[in-house]
């Protein structure tokens, strides 16, 4: 059954996801819609995290060992830096270097970060369509036991040690949705929540407010980033803990009930199923755990088949 799809992700468990679902579905089947809260201004430089990430994964060329940045990839240029002093915390590969000065010439000249995106994703290989959630500023910060700071700074130069206590994001309340986001979300047979950070990956995309509407009018279908009371990868449970939040996947579920049709948890978690019902969800549990190319499109492929029983049951209503 052919579905169209629009996915919300950020982050490398968003991207592999992202990835299993681009060896399944046609590039016209298939639009990922990325946080660009991450997004920062760095050395002169306009840096895009997330949308990066995507990109390079879509693309075929990320780093297999990290999942971010850039397969074979050197680094004179941040050793340079540091050698003269240069603030070199955040890690900027000599090929990965590229793409941010030609993001940020043509930013300057004045194209959207729309149109950047999808010219670097086409000239780097990747062939479904990768949106920014916003064309318009919109920035995370992260309220700690250490002050508010910017999260590139909390996640990157502090390495996620301070305490959080709280999220920002700054310009999403007057942030408009980029061209062809509302419009992805409208003809889509299906929204599928990555299994992102709920906190600083998914968040902010549903802060828009424009978006958080739309997504009321679609099926939605959320798979947990959290697995046997840990996150794969990054702060996400270490975020909940210290918010006074159990991190588990049911936590997860319940973050994101008020948006979400149905709920995928890891075979680990099966306790939770349960109880997620119990939130008036369809689960399904299966294997999450993303670690091979053969796992991403085996989850993409269980995430499908959810979604369209889903769109069946609809029908049959």
């Amino acid at each position: 059954m052919a579905l169209k799809v629009a996915a919300f992700a950020g982050g490398v468990g968003g991207a592999k996801l992202a990835d299993g679902l681009a060896h399944i579905l046609p590039p016209d089947d298939l639009t990922v819609v990325v946080n660009t809260a991450d997004d920062f201004e760095h050395l002169g430089l306009s840096i895009s995290p997330d949308l990066d990430t995507i990109t390079y994964t879509l693309a075929g060329i990320a780093n297999p060992e990290t999942g971010w940045g850039r397969r074979d990839e050197s680094w004179n240029f941040l050793q340079t830096l540091e050698e003269l002093g240069g603030p070199a915390w955040f890690h900027l590969g000599d090929h990965d270097l590229a793409l941010h000065v030609e993001r940020t010439r043509r930013l300057a000249e004045g194209e959207s970060l729309t149109k950047v995106t999808a010219e670097l994703a086409r000239r780097l290989g990747a062939r479904h369509t990768i949106l920014p959630m916003s064309d318009e500023r919109v920035r995370t910060y992260v309220d700690t036991d250490q002050g508010e700071m910017p999260f590139q700074e909390y996640f990157v130069l502090h390495r996620c040690k301070p305490q959080v206590r709280g999220f920002r994001f700054e310009g999403s309340r007057a942030a408009q949705p980029a061209p062809g986001v509302i419009e992805a979300i409208a003809s889509a047979d299906v929204v599928i929540f990555c299994p992102s950070n709920p906190w600083v990956s998914l968040d902010p995309i549903l802060s828009i407010a424009a978006i958080a509407n739309a997504v009321t009018t679609r099926p939605v279908v959320g798979i947990s980033p959290i697995v046997g009371g840990k996150a794969l990868r990054g702060p996400a449970a270490k975020m909940f803990h210290e918010l006074g939040i159990e991190p588990s996947a049911l936590s997860v579920a319940d973050h994101f009930r008020e948006h979400l049709k149905a709920f995928i948890i890891d075979i680990e978690d099966r306790e939770f199923e349960n109880p997620i019902q119990g939130l008036g969800l369809e689960v399904l549990v299966t294997d999450t755990v993303m670690n091979s190319s053969e796992d991403r499109t085996h989850l993409a492929q269980e995430t499908l088949t959810l979604a369209a029983s889903l769109r069946t049951s609809e029908r049959a209503a």
